[in-house]
């Protein structure tokens, strides 16, 4: 039986916005945990896919909030292009701005659910996930 919870047409569009978020960042990291050359590669090709599985684990939680909402989950990634490139910088770079969008979107879904001690709890930790990554990117990129 879903749960209910005020403005959950809302809560559900803004989920869905940060699975199309999480769906991104799986290719994006997989993409570029393929194509990171040389020395870089010994550490950032595992940083990346550390970062699909996170990616994947967070998915998986957003949909069964979703799921539980009686709303249907989105199946395709947010449509910002991926720019593939060889460049560590500029995997770097776009790593940072994926980040970003992601805690932002979360930050939006924070006060939707405060009502709800579950989600609250799953997607604050989503978000300070998000918040660390922006972090490491910012480190790797000396910042």
């Amino acid at each position: 039986m879903p749960v209910k919870i005020a403005n959950q047409a809302k809560l559900v569009k803004a989920l869905n916005q940060s699975l199309g978020w999480e769906l991104r960042a799986q290719a994006l990291y997989a993409h570029y945990a393929a194509y990171v050359k040389g020395l870089e590669s010994l550490t950032l090709a595992e940083h990346f896919e550390e970062e699909v599985a996170e990616s994947l684990g967070h998915a998986k939680k957003v949909r069964e909030i979703i799921a539980v909402l009686g709303g249907e989950a989105v199946t395709t990634r947010d449509a910002a292009p991926i720019v593939h490139t060889e460049e560590v910088r500029v995997m770097l770079e776009e790593a940072l701005k994926t980040e970003s969008k992601a805690a932002e979107a979360y930050q939006k879904i924070i006060p939707m659910v405060r009502g709800n001690a579950v989600f609250y709890h799953t997607i604050y930790h989503i978000l300070k996930d998000e918040m660390t990554a922006v972090m490491e990117v910012e480190a790797l990129l000396g910042r």
